[in-house]
């Protein structure tokens, strides 16, 4: 039994792997710079990215208390923070919320209240901010349940 599922879950995998990266809009071959965690501090700061979110373990300016909810970035986690999910969440937070997405942050229609920042962020605010905030994340691997 355990052989089988094995093979199943690997046949799986080789189909996920297969299918990801193609066609025209595929993430296959984005590549960031590296940025600097310190200037992307500053950025979260300038864009008032604070007043919606916290970072775990990191002092921020107060917000001014006109935000619904906050919502925590940063700590530990069992999914990995790539570069690529980290984008797409500030250019596109609608693209995927959570279960676990506080849902005084989520409008009627299921998509995030977050601002639109496409507009307002140069490319190195992004470079730096998603530098800085995937610092903060620390990947915990979940223990093997018999």
């Amino acid at each position: 039994m355990r052989y089988k599922l094995s093979i199943i879950l690997i046949v799986l995998l080789v189909i996920l792997l297969l299918a990801c990266g193609s066609g025209a809009k595929s993430g296959r071959g984005f590549h960031m710079p590296e940025g600097d965690p310190e200037k992307g501090k500053i950025a979260f700061i300038d864009l008032k990215c604070y007043e919606c979110h916290a970072v775990k373990g990191i002092e921020l300016p107060s917000p001014s208390g006109s935000a619904q909810v906050m919502v925590p970035l940063g700590g530990e986690t069992y999914q990995i923070h790539t570069y690529g999910d980290l984008v797409t969440s500030i250019i596109n937070p609608s693209h995927r919320i959570t279960r676990s997405y506080p849902k005084e942050a989520v409008e009627e229609d299921g998509k995030s209240k977050m601002l639109n920042f496409n507009g307002v962020m140069t490319v190195q605010q992004m470079i730096d901010l998603v530098e800085f905030l995937q610092s903060h994340y620390k990947f915990v691997p979940p223990e093997a349940v018999n």
